[in-house]
C-alpha cells in the first residue's frame, strides 16, 4: 500500500519514492506526496525527475485498491527511484479552497445547525449543500461576513488521526448527512480547525485560517425543500 505523505504534510512538495509496480497507464510507488483525489478534492498534479529525465504525472488513478500515478511515459520500471515534484500552485490552490469549505461548514454548523448535504471544489472556487429551508440574499451576505471573520482570526489547523472508535465518540465529527466511512477503515484522520470546526477529512488543508484569504458568496441556489447550495470564489 501507498504510504500518503500529503497526510502528514500537506506542505511537502517534493519526495523521492520508489516504483513498485508498472501498469500500462502509470506507475505505483512506495509513497508518495500526490494528493489522490477524494471527498470532493481533485487530484494532484507534477511531474517525476528519474536520470535527469523529466515525466509529467497527469492524475492519479484508483485502480484495484492501489494509487496509480499516471504518466507520460512507460519507460519507468520497477525498481527504480524517482523524485516527485508537485505542482504547488494548484495545491496550494486547493488546500486554500478546501479549508475555507471548512471553514463555511463550521459556521453554518454552529450557527445554524445544519448538515451538509454535498460538496465540490475546484482552485479557488467551490459550492457546498445544506440542509436548510430557507435562503436568501442576506443570508449569503451574512455567512460571508461570518467566514471572513473566522479566517482574519488566524484560527491554527491542527491534523489528528484517531482509532475508529475514539474518533467517533466526538460529537458531530460527521458533518455529512449520510456517514461516508467504511467500517474498514479503523483510523480516522480529523480537522480541527481550534475553536471552530472539528471534522473527519482526507483532503489537504493550510496550517492557519488566515492563509485562506478573501471568500466571496458568489451565489446561493435551492437545490429542493431543504436542500440550499452557497457559491464561493477565494480571492
Amino acid at each position: 500500500m501507498t504510504v500518503l505523505l500529503s497526510h502528514s504534510d500537506a506542505y511537502l512538495r517534493e519526495f523521492d519514492g520508489t516504483v513498485v509496480e508498472k501498469m500500462p497507464m502509470g506507475v505505483v510507488l512506495d509513497k508518495t506526496a500526490f494528493f489522490p483525489g477524494g471527498g470532493g478534492q481533485p487530484c494532484d498534479f507534477g511531474f517525476f525527475i528519474q536520470d535527469k529525465e523529466k515525466y509529467v504525472v497527469t492524475g492519479i488513478k484508483r485502480h484495484e485498491g492501489k494509487l496509480v500515478h499516471l504518466t507520460d511515459t512507460n519507460q519507468l520500471e520497477e525498481g527504480q527511484n524517482v523524485q516527485g515534484v508537485i505542482d504547488w500552485d494548484h495545491r496550494y490552490q486547493l488546500m486554500r479552497t478546501h479549508t475555507a469549505l471548512h471553514i463555511l461548514c463550521g459556521v453554518v454548523w454552529r450557527d445554524f445547525g445544519a448538515l451538509v448535504t454535498g460538496g465540490d471544489m475546484k482552485p479557488m472556487a467551490a459550492r457546498m449543500d445544506f440542509e436548510l429551508e430557507q435562503m436568501s440574499a442576506d443570508f449569503a451576505r451574512n455567512i460571508e461576513v461570518l467566514v471572513n471573520d473566522e479566517i482574519h482570526a488566524g484560527r491554527p489547523i491542527v491534523i489528528k488521526t484517531l482509532p475508529r472508535d475514539e474518533a467517533l465518540k466526538i460529537p458531530d465529527l460527521i458533518r455529512t448527512k449520510i456517514n461516508l466511512l467504511p467500517e474498514s477503515i479503523k483510523e480516522i484522520r480529523v480537522v480541527d480547525i481550534v475553536g471552530l470546526d472539528l471534522q473527519a477529512d482526507g483532503g489537504t488543508h493550510v496550517g492557519n485560517t488566515r492563509e485562506v484569504g478573501i471568500v466571496r458568496v458568489v451565489k446561493h441556489e435551492s437545490k429542493g425543500k431543504i436542500n440550499k447550495r452557497l457559491r464561493i470564489e477565494l480571492d
